[in-house]
């Protein structure tokens, strides 16, 4: 947290939201003054100068970069390849105790330790058989249940079909119309 005073905001008073948003902005920016103290604004180094809070976790992130710099990584055993392929090997030739067991065992050995080339194109080729089943059988199944609606027509097609198809309308709407003419005459 920030214990000295910032310019006061708009209203004249420094806001405590204001102070934890500046230091939480300086946190992100720390480990990035570790690494490369040029790259960072001008604002952050003197956030630092006055705040003694961020000058304390850059502190601590500098004593915790000073500790992993010294520590190495300890040597594995020179007898460790050597002890493993012994394993593996001792794994391999241990016999099962049945017919199917010893089946088993030695398909997942021939998976584990043998060569994989020859079983990628197999496992490849099966998921494609599986995937073109099951998207042919989900097209199947979904266009058996959906049936086919008519597009819908307009009021105004409708009514011309009728009219088009009902030829007595027609005629009464002609002789309608010629009554017209000759009754405004």
């Amino acid at each position: 947290m920030e214990t000295r005073r910032n310019e006061p905001a708009e209203g004249g008073v420094a806001t405590m939201e204001h102070v934890k948003m500046n230091c939480a902005e300086m946190e992100s920016k720390l480990a990035d003054l570790l690494l490369d103290a040029e790259a960072v604004p001008a604002k952050v180094q003197m956030h630092l100068t006055e705040c003694d809070d961020c000058r304390t976790q850059l502190a601590e992130l500098q004593a915790t970069m000073n500790l992993l710099d010294e520590w190495k990584a300890p040597e594995p055993s020179p007898y460790f390849a050597t002890r493993m392929q012994a394993r593996m090997r001792e794994e391999r030739e241990t016999a099962p105790g049945g017919w199917l067991a010893r089946k088993l065992a030695g398909l997942r050995s021939s998976f584990a330790y043998g060569p994989v080339t020859h079983t990628r194109p197999l496992a490849a080729m099966a998921l494609t058989v599986l995937l073109l089943l099951g998207g042919g059988t989900y097209l199947g199944l979904t266009d058996w249940t959906q049936t086919t609606q008519p597009p819908a027509q307009t009021a105004v097609v409708h009514d011309l079909q009728l009219l088009d198809s009902n030829a007595q309308v027609l005629d009464q709407l002609e002789s309608i119309a010629d009554n017209n003419n000759q009754d405004g005459e």
